[in-house]
């Protein structure tokens, strides 16, 4: 059951990360990875709301492994942000591919920070 729920969000968390991607490269263009950007950011702050809620909540293992390690995980996609920097360090990009790795790691870590304490200050 476990692993049903898993690839259930993942399968979910993957085609969002597909949509999301093909809408940032339809908006901006593809000189700049702004699709995996974007779901990094936007999942570390989903990641930091799951997390304050099912410690606030005591929530269950299932919601969990569906939401958190499923969907979440198929979301965000730190594989292809590394491969995207490896193909700007290779194409002479160090800066661009020093400021998009600060940014994606630093903005997610923060944005889970921001989506946590939102969790913590509604329910105070």
């Amino acid at each position: 059951m476990n692993f049903l729920l898993v690839m259930a969000g993942g399968a979910v968390g993957s085609a969002a990360r597909y949509g999301v991607g093909k809408l940032a490269l339809g908006w901006l263009g593809p000189n700049y990875p702004w699709g995996t950007l974007a779901v990094n950011l936007i999942g570390g702050f989903l990641m930091g709301l799951l997390a304050g809620i099912l410690a606030r909540t005591g929530g269950s293992e299932h919601t969990r492994l569906l939401l958190g390690i499923g969907a979440l995980g198929g979301f965000t996609t730190f594989s292809s942000f590394s491969l995207d920097a490896i193909l700007m360090i290779e194409r002479g990009q160090w800066t661009t591919a020093l400021l998009y790795a600060l940014v994606s790691v630093v903005g997610s870590v923060l944005a889970l920070f921001a989506g946590l304490h939102l969790v913590r200050a509604v329910a105070a």
